[in-house]
Order: C-alpha cells, then sequence, then structure tokens
C-alpha cells in the first residue's frame, strides 16, 4: 500500500531533487559534462535529461496518455533502449536545452496534481520517479569521485561539527528466533524487490558493531592480503589479476604513511572512518584473512531492526521502522533528521563511532548511512516476487548481483530505509560501499 502524500511535499520533493540534480553539473565545461566512456559512469549530460525523462514518461505518459514534450527526447534518454556505450555517441543536446526540458516536465507533472491531497496512484508515481533521480544524484556523487572533480558542494561542517571520533570495536550477540523479511504492507512507499514481508528463522550469531575501518583494512593491505591467493575465491582472483589493483580504490602511498584522494583532494588515510570503494571480492578476501565472515542479507536486516523479545533470548516478528526508532507503528513515518551521516550533510564518510543515538537495539551503530554495507547474499527475488510498474528496475538483475544494504553519506534518507536493497555486481568499487562481519559459527 502507497500512503498519500500532500500535493505540498510531492513538491517539495521534487523541486529538491532536482536542485540536487543541478548542482552536481553546475561549472562543470562541456568536455567535463560528457566525460571519459567508461563502463561505470553515465555522461553527466545524458544522466540529467534521462532523469527528467523518466518523470515524464512514468507520469505525464504512462498516467495520462499524453504526447512527448520534446519528439527527440524517448531515443536520447529511455536507457533500456540505448546502450550504455552509445550514450557518449548521441546527438545530445546542450545544458541549456536538457535544463530547459527537465523544468518544462517538472512544470507538467506538477500542474497535473489537485492539493490538497494526491491519490495513492499518483502518490507511488511520483516518489517513483522522485527516488529514482535520488539514486541519480548519488551517481552523480559517484562519477565526480572516479573522475577527480571537485565536490559539488562543500562538507557542512555545521551539521558534522562535534561528531564523536574513534573506533567502535566489538561484536553485538543477537540471538535466534523467527523474523518477517523485507516490506510491511503499510509502508510509506516500497520497491518490487522489497515485497514482502516473510517469516525466516534466524540462528543466532554475532554481527560487528561497526563497519571495518580503513586502519583495520590497512592491516591487510600490509600483510600482502592482495598477494595471498588462498584468500580469495577463483572469481575474486581472476578480478585481482585481470585488474592489477593491490590497494583499496584511490588509496597511494607506503605502509604507515597511507594517503587516500577524496575527489581532486589528497588527504591521510583517516584511521577510524569505515573503509570504503571496496568491492565484494575484496571484502570477502579480508573476511578470510580475518577469520569471519559477511553477513547474509537476513542477518544484517535483523540486526538493524529486530526487536529482541523481553527476556532477550529470542526475536519478536515485529520490527523496527529505522534502527533508532521504537516498534512500526501504522502508516506513513514521521519524517525528520535522521542519527545518521545520509543527505551528504557531512560531505563524507565519519568515523565508526559516531551517531551514538542512531544504534539498533543491538547496538550495533551505522546500519543506516556513512557507507553501504556488502552481504553475503546473491541478489534474487522473494517468494512470490512481481514486477511493479518499473518492470525494468529488479527482475533482469536477479542472480547477477550481490546486495549491499543501509546506503552512504550520499544516499538520500527519504530514499533508504533498513528494507531497501541495493544491488551492484561484485567487481565495483566506484560505489561507495564497505562492509561489516561476523564472527564463524
Amino acid at each position: 500500500m502507497t500512503v498519500g502524500l500532500s500535493v505540498d511535499e510531492i513538491t517539495a520533493m521534487v523541486d529538491d531533487a532536482r536542485s540536487a540534480t543541478l548542482a552536481f553539473v553546475a561549472g562543470l565545461d562541456s568536455e567535463k559534462l560528457m566525460g571519459p566512456k567508461l563502463d561505470i559512469v553515465n555522461p553527466l549530460l545524458w544522466e540529467i535529461g534521462h532523469v527528467a525523462w523518466f518523470q515524464e514518461h512514468f507520469i505525464l505518459k504512462r498516467l495520462d496518455g499524453r504526447p512527448p514534450l520534446r519528439a527527440e527526447a524517448d531515443a536520447l534518454y529511455d536507457s533500456m533502449a540505448v546502450a550504455h556505450g552509445d550514450r557518449w555517441d548521441l546527438p545530445l543536446p546542450s545544458l541549456e536545452w536538457t535544463i530547459g526540458y527537465g523544468r518544462d516536465v517538472r512544470n507538467a507533472i506538477l500542474e497535473r496534481l489537485t492539493p490538497p491531497f494526491a491519490s495513492d496512484v499518483d502518490s507511488y508515481f511520483y516518489q517513483l520517479v522522485t527516488f529514482h533521480e535520488d539514486m541519480h544524484t548519488e551517481a552523480f556523487t559517484y562519477s565526480r569521485q572516479t573522475l577527480g572533480l571537485p565536490p559539488a558542494w562543500p562538507p557542512n561542517s555545521a551539521r558534522s561539527h562535534g561528531l564523536v571520533t574513534g573506533p567502535w570495536p566489538g561484536d553485538a550477540s543477537i540471538p535466534a528466533g523467527t523474523f518477517l523479511l523485507g516490506a510491511s504492507r503499510d509502508a510509506r512507499f516500497v520497491f518490487d524487490n522489497e515485497k514482502w514481508a516473510h517469516e525466516r528463522s534466524v540462528a543466532p550469531f554475532a554481527l560487528a558493531r561497526a563497519p571495518v575501518t580503513n586502519a583495520e583494512f590497512a592491516v591487510f593491505v600490509e600483510d600482502g592480503g592482495y598477494r595471498n591467493r588462498a584468500l580469495w575465491s577463483q572469481d575474486g582472483w581472476a578480478w585481482l589479476q585481470s585488474s592489477g589493483e593491490y590497494l583499496p580504490a584511490y588509496w597511494q602511498g607506503t605502509p604507515g604513511s597511507w594517503r587516500i584522494r577524496r575527489f581532486d583532494t589528497i588527504v591521510d588515510l583517516p584511521a577510524d572512518q569505515p573503509v570504503m570503494n571496496v568491492n565484494w571480492y575484496e571484502a570477502a578476501a579480508y573476511c578470510a584473512y580475518a577469520r569471519r565472515r559477511l553477513p547474509t542479507e537476513l542477518e544484517w536486516e535483523v540486526a538493524a531492526t529486530a526487536e529482541p523479545s523481553a527476556d532477550g533470548k529470542s526475536l519478536y516478528m515485529t520490527k523496527r521502522l529505522q534502527p533508532w526508532s521504537p516498534s512500526r507503528s501504522k502508516g506513513a513515518p514521521v519524517l525528520a533528521p535522521a542519527p545518521a551521516n545520509l543527505d551528504s550533510i557531512a560531505g563524507g564518510p565519519v568515523d565508526v563511532k559516531a551517531h551514538a543515538d542512531g544504534d539498533s537495539a543491538f547496538g550495533c551503530r551505522q546500519m543506516m548511512g556513512n557507507v553501504w554495507e556488502w552481504t553475503a547474499s546473491d541478489f534474487l527475488p522473494y517468494p512470490g516476487f512481481s514486477a511493479d510498474a518499473y518492470k525494468e528496475y529488479s527482475e533482469p538483475w536477479f542472480g547477477s548481483r550481490k546486495v549491499l544494504r543501509g546506503g552512504c553519506w550520499a544516499t538520500r534518507s527519504r530514499l533508504v530505509t533498513p528494507v531497501y536493497r541495493n544491488f551492484f555486481t561484485p567487481e565495483r568499487r566506484d560505489i561507495f560501499a564497505g562492509f561489516r562481519t561476523c564472527a564463524l559459527a
């Protein structure tokens, strides 16, 4: 069920998402708006046209049956019809044209709403197109890091100043029990791969209270972890040999004096921040080195949301809306600033000890925000899966990707929830991903 939103709330979401998109391309010349042809980025000029096209496609065309606002838009911006490698070779219009197209789409989709409240159907689709744009603005952040561009805006020091610093070692012990994995039917918004909550049994496990830090990962690097074949899976070792990588992405320097590139600046490696821009193969190799393992996505969601029973020995069938919230209530959540590093408020990751007020019931910290967390799980459908309106969102990728959970510092808080399933192929290092580990049974 989608909860009907007010027209004012929809307008604010749509405009906020578009403001973020435009901030990411402001001040870039034509060369930087196109960038090099890489498998892990899109031309920024194409991407801002695509998010506007997506709004038009799902609202004006799908819901209302309107003809295209711009005749050429379908041939340029349909991501399922235009191959990734061809996007640099398209006759893309100018930045001014593209921004104008987005403005026309924005005006048209908002003019069709009748205050004070949108229907449930409209509320679903307006959230869908906003969250799609939020995903792309996060991807813009990855692209600026990949390409060594300056950040779109400086860190908001007022929001990050005074956070607790340092490591946060140790494990949280989580009991056995029964748990409902996935989204409930009273959620504010649900992606198709989250449907629906279904009962799963959970064995007891111990999960790290915080993600693996740069200092911890440096021990693995300095002890020859990237050259020790025994630590790597067959596919992981093949990736390592073909890539020629022997350090995490953007690291440079030597043991004891590691540095890292953050956008266009080289800084000393922050020891107590989570390791970031490591892929699934690197995370799994570290786990083998540390004699630990990655959590499954079931274990991750349990640690983030489960309510322990009164005796602390089992799990209830209810769960928290967010790691820091009380048990979920019916209907839409109250939206408020999250006690987590989301929405680019800090301009990058923070130390793993920060945001104690965001702890889960079991004392796991930063389950939301800071870095995406790789899990051991393949991206597969839940029982009874059926694709929603955006049919290409999940179904084509089942079985070929790994699940990540929790969001990163650049993820929008309105988008991510503890049941949100991100998914990438295991070799990707451009995403702001890290991981936490489980003790071996």
